[in-house]
């Protein structure tokens, strides 16, 4: 899944803006698009030629915008059950399906659907005070200054590491593993695969760990160690925690993102792909 890029606003279509016309048997669509001029001006052109709604009556949610754009717009419906179908506008657009305007409500209605289940994040940090959040791609511990990072990593409460010096480190979805657990020289993970990755960043002991594939069930906790000395910062997706002494993962599959491509170009077709590029 590709990493944030920036984009923090959406504009969505107001009533005005809407389309008219026969709804007959389409899914009630509302468009969304990030604060950039291409998506806005997409934006405008697809309300002006398709009936949509509001973001809370809609059954499928196009977002217009990036990468970045898309995670927002997948946090900010997680809860809701709506489906989100992603336009590229921005620059990799790997969660993105190309942009066109023709026959949109039929390629929604042919679009497979991935269910994509969220990492909790829980960490306490310096002051005792305990944070939650929700990761789609990782959860990514920090060094915070020129101090590497001494870090115990604990599987469903076992030590498995003692201690790895490091930049940092991450836990990774699969629908994740194609960001930055990539850059770090993570593994790839197919859909469906059941595992979470454990990526070390820039590792400078021991030095030929690579990190770790673990069931997806597992419980992954860090002990920071030297945590005053060597602060550590924790951020999932991006809610940034500072000065973590302790920070568990999660994967939570009560809670189902689902997500729309199209059939010729589908997310298992990409990150298959990924694992292939020179």
């Amino acid at each position: 899944m590709g990493s944030g890029d920036g984009e923090r606003k959406e504009t969505t279509a107001s009533a005005s803006e809407r389309g008219a016309g026969p709804r007959s048997s389409r899914r009630r669509i509302a468009f969304v698009a990030a604060e950039t001029d291409e998506a806005r001006a997409a934006l405008g052109r697809l309300t002006g030629r398709y009936p949509s709604v509001a973001p809370d009556e809609a059954e499928v949610v196009v977002a217009l915008g990036g990468d970045g754009f898309m995670l927002e717009t997948l946090h900010r419906h997680r809860t809701s059950g709506v489906r989100i179908y992603g336009m590229n506008c921005g620059t990799v657009g790997f969660l993105m399906n190309q942009y066109g305007e023709e026959n949109l409500p039929e390629r929604v209605r042919a679009a497979k659907e991935y269910a994509l289940f969220p990492l909790v994040m829980t960490a306490r940090d310096m002051m005792g005070a305990i944070h939650e959040a929700l990761a789609i791609n990782e959860v990514s511990l920090l060094r915070e200054t020129r101090q590497t990072a001494k870090l115990r990593i604990r599987i469903d409460g076992i030590v498995r590491l003692d201690e790895l010096i490091c930049d940092g480190a991450l836990v990774a979805t699969p629908a994740g593993s194609t960001a930055y657990n990539l850059s770090a020289h993570g593994p790839i993970i197919p859909m469906g695969a059941d595992v979470l990755a454990i990526t070390p960043i820039s590792a400078f002991r021991p030095r030929r760990w690579r990190g770790a594939l673990v069931p997806h069930g597992a419980i992954v906790g860090f002990e920071i160690l030297e945590w005053t000395k060597r602060p550590v910062s924790a951020v999932a997706d991006s809610t940034e925690v500072r000065d973590v002494v302790e920070v568990t993962v999660r994967e939570d599959r009560n809670q189902a993102i689902h997500l729309l491509f199209d059939p010729e170009h589908n997310l298992e077709e990409r990150i298959l792909k990924e694992q292939f590029q020179p």
